[in-house]
């Protein structure tokens, strides 16, 4: 999260926005989210029933759920994943930041 805190001007700069999914209950996330001066979205998602939607993986033997990067357009629909094999695998803020050049350039072009 430190990661997509650092260049969250970058992807503010590319008319994107941030949501970061995650198991815990509201009060949890929001206390976490105000110590740690988080400027992108935090989503609860009790139950993973969300995360489940979009088939993020659980693996107990590496720790829990795996983490899982979308880029969803004004659509809906899923431009870009990454769908995590370890708990550090998360591609770099550079490469989505590509992604998003990329797509708004092919949607400029269409």
């Amino acid at each position: 999260m430190a990661q997509l805190r650092r260049d969250y001007a970058e992807f503010v700069k590319r008319d994107a926005e941030i949501l970061a999914l995650g198991p815990d209950g509201p009060a949890a996330y929001q206390r976490f989210w105000q110590q740690e001066d988080i400027p992108y979205i935090g989503l609860s998602d009790i139950g993973s029933k969300t995360a489940d939607l979009y088939y993020q993986e659980v693996n107990l033997l590496k720790l829990g759920r795996m983490p899982a990067v979308f880029i969803v357009d004004r659509q809906g629909r899923i431009r870009y994943s990454h769908y995590g094999r370890s708990m550090a695998d998360i591609p770099e803020n550079q490469e989505v930041l590509q992604e998003l050049d990329r797509i708004r350039a092919e949607e400029g072009a269409g």
